[in-house]
């Protein structure tokens, strides 16, 4: 097919292609790698732009547009087939747009291979600082005016994706017709440590849950974290399976279906050897593919930098407020002779050390982790004074995003209509699919 519609750059061809039941044409925006030198160094974002099929030139123009924004950071957006999850009741309506923030998918990548074309790893961590959601919202804005000729647009934000959108409501509501979030409202105001302070609790309910529904695997995790403390265990890919890594499997319990993915696979983790017990290659295979970060370092590298608005440093919050919840001790539990708990969404610094795709990378992470000059990331009173219809779907006890501060927010957010339900977990957008977006644009259009 050719292409059609506004052009992503002077003279750019749009590839445009089919998959059942929709229209997809990929488009490639250039924007400045800092937004405060526009005429500098230019990088690019890559969009999918997803269309109903069957609709005729005129009424395919005349849809608004949705932006899609992934949960991470470090994220390209998921890769859906047609008219998948949420889609099939957006493009009942939007034309869509699914957009891999700069750094990640085809937009441009920051990795392990790329950074090094930066400099030294204090060029790199320089470098990345351009990558957090004020400068996503500004290639936003960008984009948004080359696609709609200036008319403001409905943002989707799931997760982070979510962070962006608070962040786009302080910065350019001009350019919102409306705003959905879903598990994603962040705290206006909590540090680093107090967003980790809140989360080791949730995590640890979220292991007591899934102990009580398997409760066989409490003592296979036992196992697995006593086997590594005695054994030095190499994953496929190079990476090294220490017994935080595995802890780290707990990531698992905050999704919709992450409990009896867990379950499945700790019942296969070990076979009989000649040596004895071992854990089985078909174990260490699926442990690599949940915990590589080869497909999204920049989760890893600027996770707390998100929370990060001029209070100081994040310092490797994570880390340093997991001492004071000894119960996430796997040594110390296996002596009293506890459950091992699993932990969630925290990064490390030994991350950089098991981790081969962000062994190089090691550097770089300790000198954002130290950076003391980021700027906030929220504006309370231009949020107070919000016009811009906003709707959020908030889940109860969700194991990424601390309900209670996002609570908060809502309250802070003029005219913001909450969905709290305990009916899915943090990618009910995924999960729900339609109905989760039905019920959020409903409540959106309700008058403030």
């Amino acid at each position: 097919m050719g292409d059609h519609g506004p052009g992503t750059a002077a003279g750019a061809l749009l590839t445009t292609y089919r998959q059942p039941g929709v229209v997809v044409t990929d488009h490639h925006f250039p924007v400045p790698l800092d937004h405060a030198r526009p005429e500098g160094e230019q990088i690019e974002v890559y969009g999918r732009e997803i269309v109903a099929s069957g609709l005729g030139d005129a009424e395919r123009d005349r849809r608004p547009w949705l932006v899609y924004l992934e949960g991470g950071p470090g994220f390209g957006a998921r890769r859906l087939i047609g008219r998948q999850a949420w889609l099939d009741r957006a493009l009942r309506e939007f034309r869509v747009l699914l957009l891999d923030q700069r750094g990640t998918g085809r937009s441009t990548p920051a990795n392990r291979q790329t950074l090094p074309l930066r400099g030294d790893a204090a060029a790199q961590a320089d470098h990345l600082t351009h990558f957090r959601a004020d400068s996503i919202v500004k290639d936003c804005e960008l984009i948004r005016r080359r696609l709609t000729g200036d008319a403001p647009w409905t943002v989707l934000g799931q997760s982070f994706g979510g962070f962006c959108a608070v962040h786009y409501l302080s910065t350019a509501p001009e350019g919102l017709e409306r705003v959905l979030v879903t598990g994603g409202l962040p705290s206006l105001d909590a540090t680093a440590d107090e967003v980790y302070a809140a989360a080791y609790p949730r995590v640890r309910r979220k292991n007591e849950a899934h102990f009580a529904r398997y409760p066989r695997d409490a003592e296979r995790v036992r196992a697995i974290a006593a086997h590594l403390l005695e054994h030095e265990v190499t994953l496929p890919g190079g990476g090294l399976l220490t017994v935080e890594a595995f802890q780290s499997l707990g990531i698992l319990l905050g999704s919709g279906d992450g409990t009896h993915q867990l379950h499945h696979l700790l019942e296969g983790a070990f076979v009989p050897t000649p040596s004895g017990p071992a854990l089985a290659d078909a174990f260490l295979e699926q442990v690599q593919n949940h915990l590589s970060y080869a497909g999204h370092p920049l989760y890893a590298v600027l996770h707390e930098a998100i929370y990060a608005q001029g209070q100081g440093p994040t310092a490797w919050a994570a880390e340093r407020v997991r001492a004071g919840f000894p119960e996430f001790d796997a040594a110390a539990a296996l002596a009293a002779g506890r459950p091992v708990l699993l932990t969630g969404e925290t990064v490390h610094p030994w991350h950089f050390t098991t981790d081969p795709a962000l062994r190089p990378l090691r550097e770089t992470a300790e000198l954002l982790a130290r950076r003391d000059d980021w700027t906030p990331l929220y504006d309370p009173d231009v949020l107070a004074a919000n016009r811009v219809p906003v709707a959020a779907a908030v889940y109860h006890d969700d194991m990424y995003v601390d309900t209670a501060h996002s609570l908060e927010t809502a309250a802070a957010i003029r005219g913001l209509r909450t969905w709290v339900t305990d009916e899915f977990e943090h990618d009910g957008v995924r999960a729900g699919g339609p109905r989760v977006l039905d019920r959020l644009l409903a409540l959106s259009r309700d008058e403030l």
